[in-house]
């Protein structure tokens, strides 16, 4: 089943989100990390530096977090920037690509919280079994 054919810049790419190695799985596993929901929902408020993320996004590890703001950046999400300071100071920020997922993560965390006393209910339920 082929969801489509995309053409973004130079770079045609047939999609099939159920083929093993159709690209737009990785991107789904990218944005569909709860370290990445996370980040571009921290980032939402604009450019934060490294210690800001990880003291905001509790339970994180350093290796998850950095490994998670290579992969946004890479994917074009995330920007990081250097200033020329002593010490050096790096801040990440959403660039457009990241900031069109906003609506998607404001939708997540908005399920989340109204269906949490749900989910907690239905666990409740399967755990008594």
């Amino acid at each position: 089943m082929k969801w489509g054919t995309h053409l973004r810049e130079s770079i045609q790419v047939e999609t099939d989100l159920f083929a093993r190695d159709c690209p737009s799985r990785q991107v789904l596993d990218r944005i569909g990390d709860r370290w990445s929901v996370l980040v571009v929902a921290v980032l939402r408020d604009g450019p934060k530096r490294y210690g800001e993320l990880a003291a905001t996004i509790q339970g994180v590890s350093q290796k998850m977090l950095t490994q998670t703001l290579r992969g946004l950046e890479r994917d074009g999400l995330v920007t990081r920037t250097v200033h020329a300071a002593v010490p050096p100071r790096v801040d990440y920020a959403l660039t457009d690509l990241g900031r069109s997922l906003l609506g998607l993560v404001s939708a997540l965390e908005s399920w989340a919280t109204t269906h949490i006393g749900d989910v907690l209910a239905a666990r409740d339920r399967y755990d008594t079994r």
